[in-house]
């Protein structure tokens, strides 16, 4: 079977034709790079037409990328393939015949972690539009993370019910994971290595012609397709897990009255043949599409293979899900520095005036894709707070659940605050100037709240501020200065 689908790409030739689905922080910067290669003739972006997002279609085709924080290079090469004539965004999925390659870049979320059950609804949508237009010999690309088992399984069964092609017989299927971090797109996607796993190896080898062309430093690892889902599920679970460690710390350093940061750099500092120290940065919490949901894809493709699949200490919780409640704790332990911080004042939560800053979970980008500024504003609001959120970047005509009010006005949103949460690293905020910032609050002791450790702790507190800090416990039980 493997011969008839080798004949059927070598009668079709090389991968001139590609298609996109998925205009986002991963399809777009995939499409422009893929348009740009002197190896593919012309690259179709699908998008949905849509209340939601079809405005895309019309910025995009004039050259205008939708996604607004810093992202390097990115609308100067897609204004160029659009005047080439190399790209076109377009929401007829019927087009999709015309090509010799189609990748998917959709979300997969979990409706409900606790279940494990992700919502691959969209996903399964967009199979769909591939399926219906499939022709023999096209190779199908999933970028998406999603569980282990997701490609040879759902996927492939979906695109050979709506195609009545075979897989691996009359079409290649393969799973491409991104790895890519906001702010980076295009450096990230030609510069890491790229993993692919094809369902069997002529997928495999057409999946490798086909990302192969955008890579500069990086290089192609082929391996199978479950194999290159458990990569992408995998190395975003360690760096969670990284994450969770740090954090850990964090909360014992505040316990023992230490600074996280002077033990951070003293773990770092140990080098050497045979050592390995990666010490991340801890925070208000961890964001953003992949990390907050890629351990659940891993722990689900385990849990699908039966109770005695797994070899496990018997009762204990997985490292992995563990370290996510970690992460996920640290929102809520930004409210108990906010309510400690308005204590050392003489004030309560309720009733208390919160300036928030920063709702992208990332710093200088417009990512607010599960942002931890969210449930730390719930809480507050249920405590009984008034909210106002700052953020330079978001748009709050096109970002989705963004709360009410949402502003881009620094000073209006500074105006009267009992207390300003820093959520987002954004460079606006290395900027501030305490007593500016305490003019703007206009009260004698306003607290600031340091969830991303932007601010110089000594400068805010002789300005007369209640200080705290994620892992500062050196700062924050400092005395109240006049």
């Amino acid at each position: 079977m493997k011969d008839r689908l080798s004949s059927i790409i070598a009668r079709k030739g090389p991968i001139r034709r590609v298609g996109v689905i998925g205009m986002g922080y991963v399809g777009i910067p995939a499409a422009v790079l893929f348009a740009d290669a002197p190896a593919f003739e012309h690259v179709y972006g699908f998008q949905r037409d849509s209340p939601s997002s079809g405005y895309k279609i019309e910025m995009l085709n004039r050259g205008e990328s939708p996604l607004k924080g810093e992202e390097p290079g990115l609308e100067d090469l897609l204004q160029k393939v659009v005047s080439a004539g190399k790209f076109e965004c377009t929401p007829d999925f019927s087009k999709i015949a015309e090509c010799d390659a189609v990748t998917l870049a959709i979300q997969t979320p979990f409706a409900d972690k606790k279940d494990l059950l992700p919502d691959f609804t969209p996903l399964i949508a967009g199979i769909r539009n591939v399926g219906r237009y499939l022709t023999p010999g096209t190779l199908v690309v999933l970028e998406s993370t999603i569980t282990p088992g997701t490609t040879a399984g759902m996927a492939r069964e979906i695109l050979e019910e709506e195609s009545g092609l075979v897989a691996g017989e009359d079409f290649a299927l393969a799973h491409a994971p991104e790895r890519v971090m906001v702010g980076r797109l295009l450096k990230n996607i030609r510069e890491h290595d790229r993993i692919v796993g094809g369902i069997d190896d002529v997928s495999t080898r057409r999946a490798v012609e086909l990302y192969s062309p955008v890579l500069t430093t990086g290089h192609v690892i082929p391996m199978t397709a479950t194999a290159a889902e458990v990569t992408k599920t995998a190395e975003n679970t360690f760096r969670d897990l990284q994450i969770a460690a740090v954090n850990q710390l964090a909360l014992y350093c505040e316990a023992m009255g230490i600074n996280v940061y002077d033990v951070r750099a003293g773990v770092a500092s140990l080098k050497g043949e045979g050592i390995t120290r990666a010490v991340l940065w801890p925070g208000a919490g961890v964001g953003g599409h992949c990390l907050t949901k890629d351990t659940y894809h891993l722990e689900r493709g385990v849990q699908q293979l039966g109770p005695d699949a797994l070899d496990f200490p018997e009762g204990r919780e997985s490292l992995y899900t563990l370290a996510r409640g970690i992460n996920d704790f640290m929102p809520t332990h930004m409210l108990h520095l906010t309510e400690s911080a308005l204590k050392q004042a003489g004030k309560t939560l309720k009733g208390a005036k919160i300036a928030l800053l920063g709702w992208a979970f990332i710093n200088d980008s417009d990512d607010a894709r599960n942002t931890p500024a969210e449930p730390f504003y719930e809480a507050a609001t249920a405590a009984g707070a008034e909210v106002r959120v700052h953020d330079p970047w978001v748009d709050p005509e096109t970002a989705p659940d963004v709360p009410p009010g949402l502003s881009k006005d620094l000073e209006a949103v500074l105006s009267g605050a009992d207390a300003v949460a820093i959520f987002a690293g954004h460079k606006e905020y290395r900027r501030l100037v305490p007593a500016e910032v305490k003019a703007l609050c206009a009260c004698p002791h306003p607290a600031v709240v340091d969830g991303r450790n932007v601010v110089e702790p000594d400068a805010w507190i002789d300005a007369g501020f209640t200080y705290r800090s994620i892992g500062r416990g050196d700062k924050n039980g400092h005395d109240l200065r006049d």
